[in-house]
């Protein structure tokens, strides 16, 4: 087996019986630019790795190879998880202002909650810059209120800290800060721990696992994932998804078969589970059907990317226009999907009924999958639909 991708694209190109030329060509590339590729003169990227993978029907080998090949280069990004726990007490220093603390009830508990939920709502509508200053201090301050209140007022806000904690981890990677999306999940662990209960344990290794998935690390998705499944006390709930995220991981390095199982793993935890949100506002997804989402996303990572324009298709229809983040998440990865199949003008029309929502939520999530739309629409810039969508959706990406 050759070690480069270049070596592997050329073998697969000749038990295929295509030429360059034609390879080119089916791929919308020039010869020289394939040639380069496979004399290792150029790196690969995963775009071009899926569009290859799917002309020669590779089976995902060679986006795999190319993830290796990134993963090879990128390998000094890795974060450490120990080096982060110890800084994130400087980050989260928690205090109220001086004087007695204040005591709580349970109506004031509901009320800390209530506030929470609508800030949550307006996180689906609008950009994290406007809800993350309000959420960093409300957070600060249920946490500081529940050192100063006996139990079991305490744990309830402990609780109810952890998963506003959780939800500032979220919005921190929304906000393109890694760094702080880590040091809130993991101190909502931390909050969820201290008040006696270990969900949130398990739901920060599946925050963290997504964290993975957008550094395009299968391997470091796959293990948290895991941990999330058999750590804590993840309940029905966070136990699917975990295993939904494993799923998503196994996706990312091209194993079909393994996908297909974590996702049998999380069918029925997920469908079955009656939502407990008790302790905490419900975790996760709250898209009707998160799993067939999740199956949508990840069969363009496993080189199918027509059967996920489809099936994305068809559960957009069902999020609801409210969900902004959502729709402009699983809506760029739709038109991407379309791109990688070949259907230019279709990727063109649901890339302009998403954009707008992409421009309200401004996630640097989402912004990941619209650049590689954009590189890949680039190649088509003589498109006339090219031409219509190409300026709206560069002044989505460079708008800060």
């Amino acid at each position: 087996m050759p070690e480069s991708f270049g070596g592997l694209l050329r073998e697969f190109r000749t038990a295929a019986g295509i030429s360059v030329a034609e390879l080119a060509k089916r791929g919308n590339y020039s010869k020289g630019y394939i040639s380069k590729i496979e004399n290792d003169l150029k790196p690969p990227n995963a775009m071009l790795a899926r569009i290859c993978d799917g002309v020669l029907d590779a089976g995902g080998a060679l986006i795999e190879a190319a993830r290796e090949a990134r993963a090879r280069v990128e390998e000094a990004n890795t974060l450490d998880r120990r080096q982060m726990l110890a800084g994130a007490g400087a980050v989260l220093g928690i205090a109220l202002a001086g004087g007695p603390r204040p005591i709580v009830d349970e109506r004031a508990v509901a009320g800390l909650r209530a506030s929470f939920e609508q800030l949550r709502t307006l996180g689906m509508q609008t950009s994290p810059a406007v809800i993350l200053e309000p959420l960093v201090a409300q957070t600060r301050t249920v946490h500081a209120l529940a050192r100063g209140n006996p139990e079991p007022v305490r744990s309830r806000l402990l609780l109810l800290a952890a998963r506003m904690a959780e939800y500032t981890g979220w919005l921190s990677q929304e906000a393109g800060n890694e760094h702080d999306a880590l040091s809130w999940t993991r101190h909502s662990s931390e909050l969820g721990q201290a008040a006696g209960d270990l969900e949130m344990t398990s739901y920060a290794y599946v925050r963290e696992a997504g964290l993975a998935l957008y550094r395009q690390d299968p391997i470091a998705a796959i293990d948290l994932a895991r941990q999330a499944q058999r750590l804590g006390r993840p309940g029905s709930r966070t136990f699917g998804l975990a295993a939904r995220r494993e799923a998503q991981g196994h996706a990312l390095a091209g194993d079909r078969d393994a996908f297909e199982r974590a996702m049998d793993t999380a069918a029925k935890p997920l469908y079955g589970a009656i939502v407990d949100s008790r302790n905490y506002p419900v975790l996760g997804s709250t898209a009707p059907d998160p799993l067939a989402l999740a199956r949508g996303w990840s069969l363009t990572d496993l080189g199918r990317p027509g059967d996920a324009a489809t099936l994305l298709t068809a559960e957009l229809t069902r999020v609801p226009a409210a969900n902004r983040r959502t729709r402009a998440r699983f809506g760029v990865r739709r038109s991407l999907a379309h791109a990688l199949d070949g259907e230019i003008d279709e990727s063109c029309r649901t890339l302009a009924e998403t954009i707008d929502d992409v421009a309200h939520v401004d996630s640097a999530t989402v912004r990941t999958d619209l650049r590689e739309l954009g590189r890949c629409l680039s190649r088509w810039r003589g498109h006339h639909s090219v031409r219509e969508i190409y300026p709206e959706l560069s002044r989505v990406l460079h708008r800060r």
